[in-house]
């Protein structure tokens, strides 16, 4: 299905943004040699391309060390909130589309998901969804100011389940460290797993952080906007658990 004239568009980049300074907080990660992902081909379909042609254009945006004004690249003043791994979106989008008053930022590496998701955003009209297809870390990192954020979404990332590669878990302290820092007070990390051994590590690791509080004691019952996904459902039928974390910033 082609998309209409009605199809939302981003804004135009911000132009003479200050490119971020290298003694600045903000390159903790100045050395991002271990990464939380491995990029792989993955298959395209016809449709996943030809709406990534069409609409990436539209509502991506592009990495860049300079600061990133989100209430421009959406057009509006609205809670910001970033999803990190949005595997094929359709989390994404069905939170999106359920949440208008809110704007999206969603990022992922892998090509056929970010296809998957702009079909997604076409096909429903989201105009508060943007898309982001690079690391994570460095977007956080270079892009986002501190306090920007009223949420952050982390669903379901690589449990990267053998010891040997735990370094490669996405939720490590420094990285913590930096999602609080650009949460504004109030907001909330929201974390999400069917793997047991990373629940509990997860559930260290952010308990550990001074500036995010637990907002149930240990694992919180799955907040009414987190849809089920059909593999997740199917899951639960079958007796697979899933874990819920919802930390929240605590007022400076």
């Amino acid at each position: 299905m082609s998309h209409t004239n009605d199809t939302p568009r981003a804004q135009e980049p911000v132009a003479g943004v200050e490119i971020i300074g290298r003694d600045s907080p903000e390159h903790r990660f100045s050395s991002r040699s271990i990464r939380s992902f491995v990029l792989r081909q993955g298959r395209m379909s016809e449709a996943q391309q030809r709406y990534l042609d069409d609409m990436l254009p539209r509502i991506g945006i592009d990495y860049r060390v300079a600061p990133l004004d989100l209430d421009a690249a959406f057009g509006r003043k609205a809670p910001k909130i970033l999803e990190i791994g949005f595997g094929m979106g359709e989390t994404t989008a069905r939170i999106a589309a359920a949440m208008p008053d809110h704007d999206f930022l969603g990022i992922e590496v892998h090509t056929p998901g970010v296809g998957a998701l702009c079909k997604l955003v076409a096909e429903g009209n989201l105009g508060n969804l943007r898309i982001m297809q690079h690391d994570a870390v460095e977007v956080m990192r270079d892009m986002i100011a501190d306090g920007a954020l009223a949420g952050v979404h982390v669903f379901f990332p690589d449990p990267w389940r053998k010891k040997r590669h735990f370094k490669r878990r996405i939720i490590q302290s420094d990285f913590v460290a930096l999602i609080a820092q650009k949460l504004a007070p109030g907001g909330y990390l929201h974390c999400a797993t069917d793997w047991e051994d990373y629940a509990h590590w997860m559930l260290e690791v952010i308990s550990a952080e001074p500036l995010l509080e637990n907002t149930a004691d240990g694992f919180a019952p799955r907040p009414d906007y987190r849809p089920l996904t059909k593999f997740e459902n199917r899951g639960l039928k079958l007796g697979h658990g899933v874990w819920d974390l919802v930390f929240r910033r605590r007022a400076d």
